[in-house]
């Protein structure tokens, strides 16, 4: 499957194109070194690295930005939750994309602070009373981590309950459940009131013509780091429109190492705990999809081998983030769209992006000069990004057979019942919030559904004649 949607089509060959698996297995099978596993040039890898960072940097800090707020935090501790978001995001992602023993799906693979830990640590810090829960949260996500990495390889064996019509569904599910982010950065321009500013949606749409415009006549490095040019040309837009904000740049220090437990010694509160273990399962599911879905569209799919190997990264990933401030870690979907539009598939090129990281986490200046990109320049590029996941699971449906009443049903569901928190929010609100944990995470939700879905029609009773035929082949081995 040629997972890259392509935001243009011509006739003429592209060396660059997205080959199937079958293509790529047969490349290496010849001998030849798979794309994933290709050293580019120097200039190439770091320009590409950048773009990966540029691309989920908003991300990152979110979380810090939203925990720091709830727990009453002043500046200073602020900007150290999101220093240290960043340094364990990069560890987490060389974890990936390099491995180490049985740890890293050793696929281009970024690691960031999940969104689905959110509900549950602003609960433990209500409860705690402010900045004296975040202890506790540090000590509910180093258990939940290594719970997590323990049980991996098990987990990961859900895999063959993993067709195409599964797959597809969650995959495009993941964008569409993005594409609200994306225009929540375009609206989030310092303008008054909840809808967006002309200005914000004019500074969107430049950068995305921009971005669109550099992907069709673009050829070579220059098509490959479009999404980065749009952003550059898009923060260069906003300065003379007074929607940039230099002014952190001053009270940002050169050099700060994470300090460990600068917060205070962990503490392990049992409530706490089966929270986030909670939250780990949600992550565990969402990031088994991810590996999936990036596997298709580099051309490597994922066995089960690969997948517990990612889960490894992910769960040691946020078993260590706690000792350094930081939270649980998780698959960046945002990511898997760039590598699909770029087409750039060495794991070695986000291993750089994941080094970035690592230096902005120990170098507060840094990461105070990218966090100068305007939002609404962040949303014009994600909306290519987070299309590009949708449309690449639209391409995964493909491979099923929706005309059986069945796939069609399971990919309805899924979608239809996925997005409920983000076409209704607080949907949910009434729900204990053990629940709401897992169910405002539609993603999270789909996944699970769609797994049930197709154990019902497929796996579980007797099947109509109609249904007999052999069952789809799941998406790896």
């Amino acid at each position: 499957m040629a997972a890259e949607p392509g935001i243009h089509q011509d006739r003429t060959p592209d060396p660059d194109r997205t080959p199937d698996p079958a293509e790529a297995g047969t490349a290496e099978e010849g001998g030849g070194r798979h794309p994933v596993d290709e050293i580019l040039s120097p200039w190439k890898m770091l320009t590409s690295g950048l773009q990966h960072v540029a691309a989920m940097y908003a991300g990152v800090v979110a979380v810090p930005l939203v925990i720091g707020a709830a727990a009453g935090l002043d500046t200073g501790d602020t900007t150290l939750l999101m220093a240290a978001s960043l340094f364990t995001a990069g560890i987490a992602t060389l974890l990936q994309t390099l491995g180490v023993w049985k740890i890293g799906a050793r696929l281009p693979f970024v690691n960031g602070v999940s969104f689905c830990g959110v509900a549950a640590m602003t609960a433990i810090i209500a409860a705690e009373g402010g900045a004296a829960g975040l202890p506790v949260i540090f000590g509910a996500v180093i258990v939940a981590g290594l719970l997590g990495f323990l049980i991996s390889p098990f987990f990961c064996r859900l895999v063959r309950f993993f067709p195409p019509v599964v797959t597809g569904s969650v995959i495009a599910l993941i964008g569409l459940s993005l594409l609200p982010v994306a225009l929540g950065w375009v609206t989030d321009d310092g303008a008054e009131g909840e809808g967006a500013s002309g200005k914000g949606v004019a500074l969107a749409a430049i950068t995305l013509a921009v971005t669109i415009g550099l992907n069709r006549f673009g050829r070579g490095f220059v098509k490959s780091v479009s999404i980065l040019l749009g952003l550059v040309v898009g923060t260069l837009v906003a300065i003379p429109m007074g929607m940039t904000e230099f002014t952190g740049l001053g009270d940002a220090d050169l050099i700060g190492f994470p300090t460990p437990f600068h917060f205070g010694a962990p503490q392990f509160s049992l409530p706490a705990i089966v929270s986030m273990c909670i939250v780990m399962l949600v992550i565990m599911t969402e990031s088994t999809a991810d590996v999936i879905a990036l596997g298709r569209i580099v051309g490597r799919p994922a066995d089960e081998k690969t997948i517990a190997a990612g889960l490894r990264a992910d769960t040691l990933g946020s078993a260590i983030a706690p000792f350094f401030n930081g939270f649980a870690a998780s698959a960046f979907a945002q990511n898997i769209g760039l590598v699909a539009m770029t087409k750039v598939r060495s794991r070695f090129v986000v291993a750089v992006a994941g080094a970035f990281m690592v230096v902005l986490g120990l170098c507060p200046l840094a990461a105070a000069l990218i966090s100068a990109v305007p939002l609404p320049v962040l949303g014009g590029v994600g909306i290519v990004l987070f299309s590009t996941i949708a449309v690449s699971g639209v391409q995964t449906l493909a491979q099923a057979d929706l005309g059986k009443t069945s796939n069609s049903l399971i990919a309805a569901v899924t979608l239809g019942v996925g997005l409920v928190p983000e076409m209704s929010h607080g949907f949910y609100s009434q729900f204990p919030d053990e629940l709401t944990i897992i169910l405002d995470s539609g993603i999270s939700t789909g996944c699970v559904l769609a797994v049930l879905l197709n154990l019902l029609f497929h796996h579980v009773g007797r099947r109509t004649p109609q249904e007999e035929e052999a069952p789809e082949p799941a998406v790896t081995h």
